[in-house]
């Protein structure tokens, strides 16, 4: 279209002209059509896949280290229970997510000053019987102030990333590296047990208080950018409470939520914790994390039910009615130690969304080859508490 004189009048375009209008316009249909054709979300045509309608698998105590040979045996001689408890170790958070895992447990203990944990009663222990302690903090990462990554005090205390900013980092980098990701869930579980036992010097552990809780946003805050959170707020939108919304079905959309991370304190849902960081925002508006709940509670929208042999009907029931719920497929080491599914099958098939492992590789000092996996070793698959979707198994990269 060409303008004269204030008259608006059309020219037709040169035979040449056209055609390569033509072959331009063919070539977008062609893109269009490619797009359209690798498009990621699983779902059929007219159908919108939610966050939660999808199952993934994660890890426990996704950060932790082995313990020390020497450690663990001395553990054993007090609790070989215990002991055998505790005798599992994890890949470092990046090469999880590499392996597909999409949900990380992380648990926090609260040190403001810094310091509170750099001298480990089973380092001191060890150090006295005469055995020849290797330095677990190269980067004296204990000494700073902020939050710190480790099991138990005193006697699980090896991480993958002792400073919560480490574990964000590593994660963020990952994210960054991996746009198109499926929505990663971090829990948080908040360590405040003291351990006694006559004749030990334990560190005890101090109250996540709401200015505590205050600080872990702003930590999260400070390394990841809100853009890239899923928050209760986003998904109340519209809704009066948060729980109304997730009843309604309004958690985003997995096209939207890709590359994206949610947090969620673990933590008991009648708790002083969940109580501190509701406290001021009901429903838990303006807070950055979601809380473990029930059913019934305005902040209702996540919940933690580690046993799905036990709870399997009530956890089909809660996922339908649009909760996201975490789960475990294997506790203690039992199941690994006694090529035990029985779990994981309770726990697949109750539509639990996150479904947590500690042998997502195998340990091969064990006989049983235990090893958690997805189907055809896919990272995630359609929820089966929503069979009427139809989605697609193999589009959930």
């Amino acid at each position: 279209m060409q303008y004269s004189k204030g008259k608006t009048f059309w020219k037709f375009p040169t035979p040449a002209t056209y055609m390569k209008n033509v072959i331009l316009l063919f070539s977008l249909c062609l893109i269009t059509i490619f797009a359209l054709s690798c498009q990621k979300d699983p779902a059929p045509k007219g159908t919108i896949l939610k966050i939660n309608q999808l199952q993934v698998l994660g890890s426990h105590n996704s950060y932790k280290k082995a313990i020390m040979p020497n450690l663990l045996q001395m553990i054993a001689g007090v609790d070989s229970s215990l002991a055998m408890e505790l005798d599992y170790e994890h890949a470092p958070l990046v090469d999880q997510l590499d392996l597909g895992l999409r949900q990380i447990e992380l648990d926090l203990f609260f040190d403001p000053q810094g310091g509170r944990f750099t001298n480990p009663l089973g380092h001191r222990l060890l150090q006295e019987a005469g055995v020849d302690v290797p330095n677990f903090d190269h980067q004296n990462h204990l000494e700073l102030p902020g939050f710190k990554v480790f099991h138990i005090q005193d006697i699980d205390y090896q991480s993958h990333c002792l400073i919560f900013l480490d574990c964000l980092l590593s994660m963020n980098q990952w994210s960054d590296d991996h746009p198109d990701h499926l929505p990663i869930l971090v829990t948080i579980n908040p360590k405040v047990s003291g351990i006694s036992r006559a004749g030990f010097d334990f560190t005890q552990p101090l109250p996540f208080s709401k200015n505590a809780l205050d600080s872990l946003e702003e930590e999260i805050l400070s390394i990841i950018p809100k853009g890239k959170i899923i928050s209760p707020d986003l998904v109340r939108k519209g809704y009066s409470s948060l729980e109304e919304a997730v009843l309604a079905g309004n958690w985003p959309a997995l096209m939207d939520a890709r590359g994206k991370f949610i947090f969620a304190i673990d933590a008991a849902s009648q708790g002083e914790i969940i109580k501190n960081y509701l406290e001021g925002h009901p429903s838990l508006k303006e807070r950055l994390m979601f809380v473990n709940s029930t059913p019934g509670q305005a902040h209702a929208a996540f919940m933690v039910m580690n046993n799905p042999l036990k709870a399997k009907a009530e956890i089909q029931q809660r996922v339908k009615k649009g909760y996201l719920v975490r789960t475990r497929a294997d506790a203690g080491t039992y199941e690994a130690r006694n090529g035990d599914y029985s779990r994981f099958k309770a726990a697949l098939e109750s539509g639990a969304q996150y479904i947590s492992t500690d042998y997502y590789i195998p340990d091969h000092r064990m006989a049983t080859n235990y090893t958690i996996k997805m189907d055809s070793g896919w990272v995630a698959r359609c929820n089966p508490a929503f069979p009427e979707l139809k989605c697609d198994n193999s589009k959930l990269e």
